[in-house]
């Protein structure tokens, strides 16, 4: 019987999609990310299903949407929330059954007390590991600029980014050494708030030559209040660019810092002679604003620079290389059934997503979606309900609570423009919501099960 393939999925948090190289949208360097995406397949339209940590990698574990799972919010949110239990579903067991060895390494999300060993996989080195290497070795390191970030003294070597190319390298080596197929998950904690990249990624970027995002001159005007307020609750509502620039070189630095990492990984694969005979997986669970819109982190928004994601997927053996899919797709909900397709295990009915297998293998596929849709259920600073339909040209946006967003992504790729209340376009708005009502009621959100929610989508007014 032919040995199952090698499957390595890399994690990152909160890496936008068009701080990559390889997009060609701004000066990151990630010269590992950009060989690998070459010798792969690159989506130019993957987007996060709800752009929050927890909820995201529970549905890329179960293969529902975090509404259905009942995980709104992060665990750290002060909220008493649903949690994707270990009598659940979990794709990892499937692998497991056919005899893979699975290992998890780094940030988890998904249980606040239940560990990854729980959900199919034997082998697990948790973050926590780190932050006690940090006490030991560096104990009179301190931070002081909290999530504006600052410089990291702690040498590349001991940061946490090499820490766990590290373990995902000592893990890949033990697993090749014995019979059979694995499945490692690498997960990254950068490039998320703060960053603080060691040199010489902390000095690689001068502040000066930043480009401002397209989008900094927002002026909120026909926004929802809370976009707005998020600046005053963060106490940034007076930055400038000359404020920002420094925080985005930080963010870029880390960007590079984690792809020499990454880069590191994947050597390991040439060296042992096992690339060909593994799929390597490369995604975030979601973006971050970084200054663009003027704001900071994710939430309360549904802007691009949140909810698109980077998604690379290689395997020699199966994906041709300089492959690009303009195909709108989930990266943690299609991600599941393409593995499970590959491995020729039986997808659940269940499952929200759809096997790429066919975009990967450049079929026709006249049915493949023509939207995406996102979700956020609020955290931080109150329950805020947003559903977020989106297709090549327009993008709509129901806030429960406040003003609907409609934006023309062909004439205003930033999104600076909210066109929900001219008439001319009323009837692209019924359009859009009448297939976001359907989409979240046939995928089982509960938000529109409720006559009153259902009617205020469906039938509300147009001024």
């Amino acid at each position: 019987m032919n040995k199952h393939p090698n499957i390595l999925m890399i994690t990152v948090d909160q890496q936008r999609y068009d701080c990559i190289g390889y997009s060609n949208k701004y000066p990151v360097q990630t010269p590992n990310l950009d060989k690998f995406a070459s010798e792969g397949i690159w989506f130019s339209n993957a987007f996060s299903h709800l752009p929050v940590c927890g909820p995201s990698r529970q549905s890329l574990m179960n293969g529902r949407r975090p509404e259905k799972i009942g995980c709104l919010w992060n665990f750290n949110s002060g909220l008493k929330i649903s949690a994707l239990e270990p009598a659940e579903y979990s794709w990892s067991r499937e692998l497991k059954k056919i005899n893979y060895l699975n290992g998890y390494i780094g940030k988890w999300g998904v249980h606040p007390e239940f560990e990854p060993t729980m959900y199919g996989y034997e082998h697990y080195i948790e973050e926590k590991q780190y932050e006690q290497i940090l006490q030991e070795n560096f104990p009179d390191v301190t931070f002081w600029n909290s999530y504006l970030g600052e410089n990291n003294p702690i040498p590349i070597e001991h940061s946490q980014s090499h820490w766990t190319a590290q373990k995902a390298n000592e893990m890949i080596r033990e697993f090749s050494e014995k019979s059979g197929s694995w499945h490692i998950r690498v997960n990254f904690s950068e490039p998320h708030l703060p960053c603080r990249p060691s040199k010489p990624y902390s000095e690689m970027y001068n502040p000066h030559e930043i480009p401002m995002w397209g989008n900094f001159k927002e002026n909120f005007t026909n926004k929802p209040y809370i976009q707005k307020q998020q600046l005053y609750s963060w106490d940034i509502e007076n930055f400038t660019w000359d404020d920002w620039a420094p925080i985005v070189a930080r963010y870029y630095g880390v960007i590079s810092q984690v792809d020499d990492a990454i880069g590191q990984i994947l050597s390991t694969l040439d060296q042992l002679e096992i690339a060909e005979d593994t799929i390597v997986i490369y995604t975030s669970d979601h973006g971050d604003m970084c200054g663009g819109h003027r704001m900071i982190d994710k939430h309360y928004v549904l802007y691009d620079e949140v909810v698109k994601v980077p998604l690379i997927i290689r395997w020699p053996k199966k994906i041709n290389s300089n492959q690009i899919c303009d195909h709108f797709v989930y990266n943690f909900l299609d991600l599941p059934p393409t593995i499970l397709e590959w491995l020729n295990i039986d997808i659940p009915d269940f499952f929200v997503g759809e096997s790429l297998v066919s975009l990967i293998n450049e079929e026709e596929n006249p049915d493949w979606r023509k939207e995406i849709v996102t979700t956020y259920n609020g955290q931080q600073f109150g329950l805020y309900t947003q559903r977020m339909i989106r297709n090549q040209d327009w993008k709509y946006i129901w806030n429960t609570t406040d003003v609907d967003e409609l934006y023309f992504l062909k004439e205003d790729p930033y999104e600076l423009v909210n066109r929900i209340y001219e008439p001319s376009l009323s009837n692209i708005i019924i359009d859009l919501r009448d297939k976001l009502y359907w989409q979240l009621y046939y995928e089982g959100d509960g938000l529109v099960e409720s006559e009153w929610m259902k009617y205020q989508l469906l039938n509300g007014k147009i001024l």
